[in-house]
């Protein structure tokens, strides 16, 4: 569902995704609105869903986390009760950052975190070991990170 949203929006949205803590009243003074106009914006954006959390994003490595792995997993059959389990084991995984069901040869792909090679191997066997709807996974280990981000490209306000 896409939501029309006007030059203030996009604005408080830049800001918010540039600094989610930054104080309403210095939002309102950067888009020339009342506070209260701003809040009121913000909580419309919440409620529909346009602002989907508000979260603090942590650099895993300063967690003992260094390790970016993506995994590509290929099903035997894509029907929802022979998925419904490793989707399942996904979902309550915290080491699964992200899961996208994908097209093409793959059927999903994951993005995980790891301390090391143990705690990796350790997970492949949770998430797949005794499921025979995997054929296989793949995986692909980050060598180093290019570009990484949650910032999405805003769109330009109606006129």
């Amino acid at each position: 569902m896409h939501q029309e949203l006007d030059s203030f929006d996009v604005a408080i949205l830049a800001i918010l995704q540039a600094d989610n803590l930054t104080p309403q009243r210095e939002i309102a003074e950067r888009v020339h609105l009342s506070p209260a106009a701003v809040q009121r914006r913000i909580r419309r954006l919440q409620d529909s869903g346009v602002i989907a959390a508000n979260v603090a994003v942590l650099r895993p490595e300063a967690l003992g986390r260094p390790l970016t792995i993506f995994i590509e997993v290929q099903l035997v059959n894509e029907l929802d009760a022979l998925t419904a389990g490793f989707r399942a084991r996904v979902a309550v995984e915290e080491a699964v950052q992200q899961c996208y069901s994908v097209t093409g040869q793959t059927d999903y792909l994951l993005i995980v975190t790891a301390a090391d090679m143990q705690e990796y191997q350790a997970l492949t066997k949770r998430l797949f070991e005794g499921d025979q709807n995997i054929r296989r996974f793949v995986t692909s280990i980050a060598l180093a990170t290019l570009k990484q981000g949650l910032r999405l490209p805003l769109p330009l306000p109606l006129p």
